[in-house]
């Protein structure tokens, strides 16, 4: 299985940012680490191993950025604000310095976005954002409100980056073609965030798969087992 390291300076964070990638070809796999994880963290865990055929067989490309939850999202030593304004910097980052080389290396336009606990609100959010990029979406004890880490501070910059508010109101046909499996675990803290989410699915009519794993919590055993079942999934 090929691996290969890569740092460069990002122009939207203004800092050098890491990432890994694994395999030759497939379908481009954007695997989101979990809360302040990093981009070694689903290979330390076990789960590239997991999905290993499915990379030695040439069917997925698997990019695993950096995140920067320690600087957003996850940092109470600066004001809300800034927490999701540092945000949108790294969702730019994806979009204008990793989304590129996905689609150069593998000529995908579209790609699937994925992650594990917070990594599955990061692929929940870029994929609900960027329908138009993102054919599959595979949460994996995701959750998709993140005002709770904002203080009760609330601004534009928050609404578009928490799917729970932003996406009764989207209405880009896109979401209507892209497959989306929500899932969780019978005793996960995350599943009454991904029922919740999956009714406001519901009354969209937009087909998703609410995956409840019985007898599971929220830990890797259960992602090591859902996220290939998930990548077989792919046509």
């Amino acid at each position: 299985m090929t691996e290969n390291y890569y740092k460069w300076h990002s122009p939207n964070l203004g800092k050098e940012f890491e990432m890994l990638v694994f395999g030759d070809s497939g379908y481009p796999l954007l695997l989101f680490p979990t809360s302040m994880g990093r981009y070694y963290e689903s290979k330390d865990r076990g789960l590239i191993d997991a999905i290993r055929w499915f990379i030695d067989e040439g069917r997925v490309k698997v990019y695993c950025p950096d995140s920067i939850d320690a600087s957003s999202w996850y940092n109470k030593n600066i004001p809300p604000a800034y927490r999701a304004y540092n945000h949108t910097c790294y969702d730019k980052l994806l979009m204008e310095e990793i989304l590129p080389r996905m689609e150069a290396e593998t000529g995908k336009q579209r790609i699937v976005a994925a992650g594990c606990s917070f990594g599955g609100y990061h692929a929940a959010n870029f994929a609900f954002r960027h329908p138009a990029s993102v054919s599959y979406l595979f949460s994996l004890s995701g959750i998709f409100d993140i005002k709770p880490r904002m203080d009760g501070y609330y601004d534009d910059q928050v609404y578009f980056n928490n799917p729970a508010d932003f996406m009764p109101n989207n209405q880009d046909a896109d979401l209507w073609r892209m497959g989306i499996v929500l899932g969780t675990a019978e005793t996960d803290v995350t599943r009454p965030h991904n029922e919740h989410f999956s009714r406001i699915l519901a009354a969209k009519n937009i087909t998703h798969w609410l995956d409840i794993r019985p007898h599971a919590m929220h830990d890797w055993p259960v992602w090591r087992e859902m996220l290939p079942h998930y990548l077989s999934l792919i046509k």
